[in-house]
């Protein structure tokens, strides 16, 4: 009778091949998402293409909007005399003082509301009314009360930054799971450590969105109050082109405006990115 021989066991994978693949599958995953940032690009540069194009063949009048060369060329020669830079700082610093009022506002009433009924009866109601008001309607008001300076400005800002995170800060606080405040409460928390702990960080993704929100808000508000008797900014430069039929530089102003947007709505996301790393999300393929 033959012996049958014991079959060899497989070899263990050895720690450097296991620790060369999750390097591979780490780049993968960067390859994929750095092209799915190329591909956002796709459109906007088809968009200004088409845009160009149209510009050259006629079919869109360079006096009614200008093509994207001329409105390169207008940003060249601000950028090289610095009034296109100036310009850029105030704005800034009017959406950051601005929003820094509303922001300020917005979580000392969100927090109010959000955990005392009394306070929720007793000013909810009133900001619900005022939230209904068109806020930019209330610029000869603000120039009644507030002159021409830079005050009714960054005060505009400030109303509009206030309701959109305040609604939505109000929204996460009432939205965390009543089964965590109460596992919470049976582990003997406190109402600081309950909140601290438990409650803040469960509303902390509805109020990134609502700072979000908020800046776009800044940004919009802005445009309406640097034509309020403005003698710099970037709505200066825009309602000072529109003078001498510039829509070059109108058009550079409006970019401007939404570059800047962009960015500081990218640094939102960054930071939701972050604050957000313990959340498991939809992600669609």
């Amino acid at each position: 009778m033959t012996a049958t021989l014991p079959t060899a066991a497989p070899a263990a994978a050895s720690p450097s091949a296991a620790t060369d693949q999750v390097p591979a599958a780490g780049a993968g995953r960067r390859g994929s998402s750095g092209l799915r940032s190329a591909g956002r690009l796709v459109s906007p540069v088809l968009l200004l293409a088409a845009w160009q194009l149209a510009s050259q063949t006629g079919l869109l009048s360079p006096q009614r909007l200008a093509p994207p060369s001329a409105v390169a060329s207008a940003a060249a020669e601000l950028w090289r005399d610095g009034a296109l830079l100036q310009a850029v700082a105030i704005s800034l610093q009017r959406v950051g003082t601005g929003l820094a009022l509303g922001l300020a506002a917005g979580v000392v009433l969100g927090l109010s509301t959000g955990f005392s009924r009394f306070a929720e009866l007793a000013i909810d109601p009133p900001l619900q009314m005022l939230r209904t008001v068109p806020f930019l309607g209330l610029v000869p008001l603000f120039i009644v009360w507030f002159g021409i300076g830079e005050m009714p400005k960054v005060l505009l800002v400030a109303l509009g930054v206030t309701f959109p995170f305040y609604v939505n800060l109000f929204a996460g606080i009432r939205g965390v799971d009543v089964k965590l405040v109460e596992a919470g409460r049976s582990l003997g928390l406190s109402w600081f450590a309950l909140a601290r702990h438990v409650v803040l960080p469960g509303a902390l993704p509805q109020a990134l969105v609502g700072l979000r929100l908020s800046l776009g808000v800044a940004w919009l508000s802005l445009i309406v109050a640097e034509q309020i008797n403005a003698d710099a900014g970037l709505g200066y430069l825009v309602m000072n082109a529109r003078e001498f039929y510039r829509t070059d530089v109108i058009v550079l102003g409006l970019v401007a405006y939404a570059g800047l947007g962009l960015l500081t709505d990218g640094l939102v996301r960054l930071l939701e990115g972050r604050a957000l790393a313990w959340r498991r999300a939809f992600r669609p393929s």
